[in-house]
């Protein structure tokens, strides 16, 4: 029996995702378990697995080209004619079923509405558009009955409507003029195309600073303790740890001496957690991703070191699996390795914090009455004040700054 394979709902709150590889071809056979495509989200490039057996008679869609979850994409056991009206029926039964279980690959246990299939009428043609199609031309005010389809089996797509949108320009602007001389014009920018990822991080860091009321409070550290003690412990350890990762260990503990501030926003409640999960932000190509060490606070300063050295290279290399970057109770942005004196970060919600690290400095302090020059280290919290108050805040940031000083207290 003929069958459509549908784009699953990869992450919650996914509206649309990438082939960016298909693994199989059209008359291959599959069997539950296999991967059969690579999927790109805006965090990571993850597998779609087969969850039924047959054969693919039609690859619907095509590499590299963004889809609505719930789209039909490939077709199972059919006679590799793809019958856009079953489409249309299949994509409204996905809509409309609690649980959909007719689909052969699956990555998320939900699929969202297909209204790709979705039809306009003029003289009885019947008319089949992408969802993003559909929105751009309404937008726009397009009629997508005077368009023709550069999509499989003639379904408009966005470069269409991109195409229209060009054609309508270049002759609303074709007036005779004179010109005296030919002039050649030298564009002084380039477009760079938003990917998923760019696209998360604009809309997820322009909520968090225009929803989550931020708060900041600032601390100076002095680290020369910190350093030696680093400098000993390299000297005899297998692996070398960083001044991050002693970092990573004194928010974990600074959040067990303050649990408050251990929490996130949950709308109707205060959620605080059990353990200390921390978010650790690393910068890759593509963007800012922040992968999750969990249970910080039970892990020795080697084992931070090997698990944010493997989550990092996972990271830049898009091969993060959700566990990974899902979920975490506090984040750590750390710049210091730029030569960032102090800066002031944005929350990553639900949390309630995150904490900036700038650079290590060399200046004047005074010690016991006497001037010297030492390492000093700024820090700054940024905290939701909806979960927390300026006083948990700021006794948090002194069980931090007091580890920190006092760094023997990160091995008990």
């Amino acid at each position: 029996m003929s069958k459509l394979l549908h784009m699953p709902e990869v992450l919650a709150n996914t509206t649309h995702a990438t082939i960016n590889k298909w693994l199989v071809a059209e008359g291959d056979s599959i069997i539950i378990g296999q991967c059969i495509a690579e999927v790109e989200t805006d965090k990571a490039v993850v597998e779609m697995i087969a969850e039924q057996e047959g054969l693919i008679t039609k690859l619907i869609a095509q590499e590299g080209e963004e889809i609505e979850v719930g789209a039909a994409i490939a077709q199972l056991n059919g006679g590799g004619q793809v019958d856009l009206a079953a489409i249309q029926s299949e994509t409204v039964e996905v809509n409309t079923a609690s649980n959909t279980t007719g689909d052969a690959a699956s990555i998320a246990q939900t699929a969202e509405t297909d209204s790709s299939t979705a039809s306009n009428h003029k003289k009885d043609k019947r008319i089949f558009a992408s969802p993003l199609a559909k929105r751009l031309a309404q937008q726009n005010q397009l009629n997508l009955n005077d368009l023709n389809g550069s999509g499989p089996h003639g379904r408009i797509v966005k470069r269409d409507i991109e195409l229209a949108l060009e054609q309508s320009i270049a002759q609303t602007t074709s007036v005779p003029v004179v010109i005296a001389e030919p002039a050649t014009v030298v564009a002084e920018y380039d477009e760079i195309p938003l990917t998923n990822m760019r696209k998360t991080i604009a809309r997820r860091l322009s909520e968090s600073k225009s929803t989550v009321p931020h708060f900041y409070l600032n601390v100076e550290c002095h680290v020369d303790a910190l350093l030696a003690m680093r400098q000993q412990i390299n000297a005899i350890a297998q692996e070398k740890i960083s001044v991050n990762d002693m970092m990573i260990k004194a928010v974990a503990m600074a959040s067990v001496q303050v649990p408050a501030m251990n929490a996130c926003w949950a709308e109707t409640v205060i959620r605080q957690y059990h353990h200390v999960d921390i978010s650790v932000a690393v910068a890759t190509e593509k963007g800012l991703l922040t992968p999750v060490i969990k249970k910080v606070e039970t892990k020795s300063l080697s084992a931070i070191h090997r698990e944010v050295a493997e989550l990092a290279e996972l990271a830049r290399a898009g091969k993060l699996t959700p566990d990974q970057y899902q979920g975490g109770s506090f984040s750590i942005s750390n710049l210091g390795m730029f030569g960032v004196s102090d800066f002031n970060a944005i929350i990553n919600p639900p949390q309630a914090g995150i904490l900036a690290v700038g650079a290590i400095k060399k200046k004047p302090i005074v010690i016991n009455d006497v001037l010297e020059v030492g390492s000093v280290l700024r820090c700054s919290l940024s905290a939701d004040h909806r979960v927390v108050d300026g006083a948990v805040a700021a006794a948090w940031l002194s069980a931090f700054q007091q580890l920190i000083e006092d760094p023997l207290k990160l091995l008990i």
